[in-house]
């Protein structure tokens, strides 16, 4: 059973990061790479039971493979975050994530992600309705308790035969954990974790910027640092996050802030090998083989008409070798992973690369 206290450190996880890393991108980093921990997308938990459709439901889907596996949620309502959890549990995740640092928008201006930093005691309650749906759920509670349509409940046990999840006869809680940021408009993360603590999380991660940066700028590790230190007079572990770039820098940063470990999000991005093979180059052959990999398992967990979702893939699997740019443009203008594999399959076969 997975657990932040006893997984072996220094933990190298998987940064959630919405509309990059789905099933399709997480499952060739299990099989390529194999971060400590994967995080799901941020799933919004109004949207799971307000929402009459189940494509919400999707963003939580997993295979084996991708074990630890933690569900991210976010919003902003306690009532609702409770009824994810019991949801969460039931799928069989290895933990749940409240995610307290989505700097975008549409999140914060609803008073989720980041925003709740400016709320504390609303922040409180959500967590503590976490650990209760976890408990609760522990203890007997159903998921046909929890008000969800016949569509929704059925969508449910055809994830849970996806992830080959099989519900154990006796019921153990799974650790509820934090992502958050250092602040909202300035730096307060003393004081913001802190408060966290209160609740007994059984970790914090903290990406060095605030809401108000959004993704601009430099991450502040010495804020992380300083929150490292508050937080490791407690039971809570510590991550951070923020302009990691290879395995080495994360392991420098996780000796120099005294972190149990470190989240790594964009430089993962095309690069499924930086878990366990840093600093290596790899030919143009590999990087089109496992890009058309990760095309084929997105068509096949993900409708067709979404195909253009792997565009962005394609960009970052695709570049600084004679005529990258060439195959690239052709890439990003496929619409179906038949187009991607014809564009491929001939790049493979003629390696301009090796005739330039």
């Amino acid at each position: 059973m997975f657990s932040w206290q006893t997984e072996q450190k220094p933990i190298l996880a998987l940064s959630p990061m919405d509309g990059i890393t789905d099933v399709a991108y997480r499952q060739i980093h299990a099989l390529y790479g194999k971060p400590s921990i994967m995080f799901t997308e941020f799933t919004n938990v109004e949207g799971m039971f307000m929402s009459d459709h189940t494509k919400l439901f999707t963003d939580l889907m997993y295979l084996p493979e991708q074990r630890p596996i933690i569900a991210q949620i976010f919003g902003s309502t306690p009532e609702y975050f409770y009824k994810a959890a019991i949801v969460c549990c039931e799928l069989g995740f290895d933990g749940i994530d409240i995610n307290m640092g989505c700097p975008a928008k549409n999140v914060a201006h609803l008073g989720g992600g980041a925003a709740l930093i400016g709320k504390p005691e609303l922040a409180k309650e959500i967590i503590r309705s976490v650990q209760k749906g976890v408990s609760d759920w522990t203890n007997g509670k159903l998921i046909t308790d929890v008000a969800l349509s016949e569509e929704k409940l059925k969508k449910i046990e055809e994830m849970k035969k996806q992830a080959q999840h099989i519900p154990p006869a006796h019921r153990s809680a799974i650790p509820v954990s934090v992502k958050t940021r250092i602040g909202v408009n300035e730096i307060t993360i003393e004081e913001w974790v802190k408060h966290l603590l209160e609740t007994e999380p059984a970790n914090i991660s903290i990406h060095g910027r605030t809401l108000k940066q959004m993704y601009t700028g430099l991450a502040d590790w010495e804020a992380i640092g300083k929150a490292a230190q508050i937080i490791r007079q407690s039971n809570t572990t510590v991550m951070g996050n923020g302009d990691i770039l290879s395995k080495n820098d994360a392991l420098m940063r996780i000796e120099k802030y005294k972190l149990d470990g470190v989240l790594i999000g964009r430089a993962s991005m095309g690069n499924p090998f930086i878990w366990d093979k840093d600093d290596k180059e790899y030919s143009p052959e590999q990087r089109l083989q496992i890009a058309l990999e990760h095309a084929k398992l997105h068509k096949d967990t993900k409708a067709e008409n979404l195909f253009i979702q792997m565009r962005k893939h394609f960009s970052f699997y695709i570049s600084n070798f004679p005529h990258a740019h060439e195959i690239k443009v052709s890439l990003l203008k496929a619409n179906s992973y038949l187009e991607s594999e014809e564009i491929i399959t001939t790049a493979l076969n003629e390696k301009p690369w090796i005739q330039s």
